[in-house]
């Protein structure tokens, strides 16, 4: 059984040396498909959902290429990897929509802390108690995400010490979200942070996971996982929206009360608070050393690394992935484990010398010829 899923891509336009360049009024005017954010700076497409990963990958990399030619013909401009303003430019909102009140209380709270690059991952789930229950497992283990996805040791030109500096600094909110027990108490729970402003509207639930649908939070259809970094690398990317899936099958094949739902008897050894307490924690850990970091499991209560708990998923679900067919898609996950994610392989260029701007001007040219040589496999050029 594969699930329906899709992606948010959220990107930065740049000169080919990293400095970030706002250009999205003028992209979403001229171009099918892509949305603006509230800074100008970074620009978003959005694919369509798809069972098979092989219309996903076409997906990924078509907007991609059409995007890079029409910055093409503005001058010498292209796409920066990372999810931060690596480089420099945190001093200043650059206003993509003025006249958006949403935008307007976006920059006066948050400020460019929000100006960050991401993917958000989407996954199909109909059934409603069965989506809030996959989003309950997934919030305990999105930061096994978040660390092979980790891109984003920069930030103004200096290494912050975190490997996901856009993870550390995005302001979570509300700032504390529980796990909800069913459909009902998600509901409950947002009426409430519009009533008090903790939220803004539907939209304003910045967690790690959150259940999404056309008529948030009554109508609801999908899993959007919202903590990765920006995975620049289409294949990298599937591999790691594989690893979710799978690990979603299994749940959904479980279901409700089984040992993966964190809520079941017997499941885990903590309480629901303590288990949300866990998942930020985790969170937090896995911003700053990615693959490294040692998080508490949320069943046992022992301490693992991300990289050994990923390896265990890994060989876990396997089988299932052949079964289903997407073992060649999972399969590029060994690489990141065993070579790196982007941050790491970054920060260890940094720490040979290289500064952030050679890094990034060498990651921005790599990523092009990439997407050049995804694109002419897939017949796109």
């Amino acid at each position: 059984m594969l699930l329906s899923k899709g992606f948010e891509v959220e990107i930065y336009t740049s000169t080919p040396t990293g400095d970030v360049i706002g250009f999205s009024d003028r992209i979403v005017a001229n171009l099918h498909g892509f949305v603006r954010e509230p800074d100008s700076r970074n620009v978003e497409y959005i694919t369509p959902p798809f069972l098979k990963y092989e219309p996903l990958l076409m997906a990924l990399v078509e907007p991609r290429q059409k995007l890079r030619s029409y910055l093409r013909s503005l001058g010498d401009y292209t796409l920066m990897p990372g999810s931060t303003l690596a480089l420099g430019g945190t001093d200043h909102f650059y206003r993509s929509d003025p006249n958006n009140p949403y935008h307007t209380y976006i920059e006066q709270t948050y400020g460019t802390d929000v100006v960050t690059a991401s993917i958000h991952i989407n996954v199909g789930i109909p059934d409603l108690e069965l989506l809030i229950a996959a989003c309950r497992l997934i919030r305990l283990e999105a930061p096994l995400y978040l660390a092979l996805s980790a891109a984003s040791p920069f930030l103004n030109g200096k290494a912050t010490g975190f490997h996901s500096s856009r993870w550390q600094m995005f302001p979570k909110t509300p700032k504390e979200v529980p796990l909800f027990r069913d459909h009902h108490h998600f509901v409950e729970w947002t009426e409430q942070q519009l009533q008090l402003g903790t939220m803004q509207n539907v939209r304003h639930l910045w967690s790690s996971v959150r259940p999404n649908g056309d008529n948030r939070p009554y109508n609801l259809n999908r899993l959007e996982l919202r903590i990765s970094d920006l995975v620049i690398d289409p294949v990298a990317l599937l591999a790691i929206t594989s690893l979710l899936e799978m690990r979603l099958t299994q749940f959904l094949e479980a279901g409700i009360g089984s040992s993966l739902d964190p809520l079941a008897p017997n499941s885990s050894k903590f309480t629901p608070s303590e288990l949300a307490e866990i998942a930020d924690r985790n969170e937090i850990a896995a911003a700053t050393n990615s693959l490294d970091a040692v998080l508490t499991h949320w069943q046992t209560g022992e301490e693992i690394t991300a990289r050994e708990w990923v390896s265990n998923l890994y060989e876990e679900l396997r089988s299932r992935a052949k079964d289903s067919g997407v073992w060649c898609f999972l399969s590029p996950l060994k690489k990141i484990l065993e070579q790196g994610n982007e941050a790491q392989r970054w920060l260890a260029a940094y720490h040979n010398g290289l500064s952030p701007r050679q890094i990034m001007t060498d990651a921005i040219a790599s990523a092009e010829k990439m997407d050049k040589e995804l694109a002419e496999a897939l017949l796109l050029i």
